[in-house]
This record gives C-alpha cells, structure tokens and sequence, in this order.
C-alpha cells in the first residue's frame, strides 16, 4: 500500500502540474504489473488503490511504466516509504524534502556506545519495556 500510495502521490503531483507525457520508474513489481494489467489482485485494499492510479492515467495523453528491480533503486524505495507517512488534507501540495547527495559516504550506521556507557537502543528498549 506504501508503493500505491507513493505512485499516487506522485501522479497527483504531476496531474497538478499539466504534465502530459511520463515515464513512471517504480521498483515494485506487484505495483507495475497490476497498473498494466498483467497480474491481477484480489485484496480489496490495495483494489481500491489500483482502481485510483487507473484513473489518473486516464489524466495522461502518454504514460509508461517501468519496473526496475529494488536492489537497484534503493533511494526511491525510502521515498515511498516517507511518502506513505505524510499525511496532508486533501491538498495536492506538499513541502519539498531537500535531499542531499554526498561523494562520500557518511557511516552513519556506525554508532558507538554513549557517554552514558548504555548502548544507542538502551532508551528506546527502556522505554518500550514501561
């Protein structure tokens, strides 16, 4: 429903824009397949989802999808999730989220204990145990 709701979202934005032509690159197999007929769904949840981005490809003098494997497309993949938690009113706008892109890379998985000897999940476990 995530990659749905990203599509969507996406879609909506363009449509706002009179953008006529649009190549939609989307890593989600299930996603691309089912906009372009070749696998159906029967889960009633995402149907309704399917049902919209149908619509608005009508919006479209021409529209393409292409499904690209999630390995390769590890960016797009995060911004459907952070699409998905946005929550706007029925508005068609939403502030950009600047996004930057570093020559090196910024091992920020790295984390070391802190000061207060407790590892870095030692709050958040805490905090889920009370």
């Amino acid at each position: 429903m995530a990659e749905y709701e990203a599509c969507i979202l996406g879609l909506r934005l363009v449509v706002d824009m009179n953008i006529q032509e649009l190549l939609v690159i989307g890593d989600s197999d299930l996603l691309v397949h089912q906009v372009l007929g070749e696998w159906a769904t029967k889960n009633t949840k995402i149907l309704s989802y399917l049902h919209y981005v149908q619509e608005l490809v009508k919006m479209f003098t021409k529209i393409e999808f292409k499904h690209v494997p999630r390995i390769q497309n590890e960016f797009a993949d995060a911004l459907a999730t952070l699409s998905s938690m946005i929550n706007h009113p029925d508005k068609n706008f939403i502030d950009l989220i600047p996004i930057g892109i570093h020559k090196q890379p910024a091992y920020c998985a790295h984390v070391e204990e802190a000061f207060d000897r407790n590892l870095w999940f030692h709050d958040i476990k805490e905090y889920l145990e009370k």
